[in-house]
């Protein structure tokens, strides 16, 4: 069954925790290299942030790459900061969840509902955002589908427009919902078995 094997990947990583402000911080390190880093609200277990790093080609720790929260560090050189001001007034795409649903989130788009279309490419396992000016196209993954091997299903899918900021919606598949209630009574096992460790670290 296709389904237990992300599950099991998860369970077999090594995992350490820590209790920061209101967050519960999860770090995994998989059997391959790869590492994950998540972030939870302490009172709602909503994940708020996850992260991706893998090896580079000779070895050492290659960038974090975003899935959940800002696609940006909150920590940035001066330069960078000027960079990124300079050009505040393109869409910023960002992946903010729910309890319920994978949601995405577009800022600096201003054109009315109307003007937008989202759909599904099923073979390519993707979705895809248009405009009927094609002043913007996106294409984008759902990865917890694909780790879950779930098909797409054009039902789940919907969109808004408010403030500038067009939000998709795909409210999660059963098995997710089960899958995920499961991994947080488990990571609270590990908040327990780390808790005093993580106060000391964290003062």
């Amino acid at each position: 069954m296709a389904v237990p094997s992300w599950v099991d990947r998860l369970r077999a990583a090594r995992k350490t925790a820590l209790v920061q402000d209101g967050k519960r911080k999860v770090h995994y390190l998989f059997e391959d290299g790869k590492e994950m880093a998540e972030e939870y609200d302490m009172k709602t277990s909503q994940l708020l942030s996850r992260k991706w790093r893998e090896k580079n080609t000779l070895g050492g720790s290659g960038k974090w790459q975003v899935e959940v929260g800002e696609p940006t560090s909150p920590v940035l050189g001066a330069l960078e900061s000027e960079l990124i001001k300079e050009s505040s007034s393109n869409p910023v795409f960002m992946r903010k969840d729910t309890l319920t649903s994978f949601q995405w989130r577009i800022r600096n788009l201003p054109y009315p509902k109307e003007v937008y279309s989202v759909s599904l490419e099923k073979e390519q396992r993707c979705c895809v955002i248009r405009t009927i000016n094609k002043k913007y196209y996106k294409k984008f993954s759902i990865p917890d589908l694909d780790r879950y091997q779930l098909p797409l299903d054009a039902a789940a899918l919907s969109f808004t427009h408010a403030n500038n900021t067009l939000i998709i919606t795909y409210q999660k598949p059963k098995e997710i919902l089960a899958a995920e209630e499961q991994l947080q009574k488990e990571l609270k096992k590990i908040k327990a078995a780390n808790n005093g460790d993580g106060d000391c670290k964290t003062q």
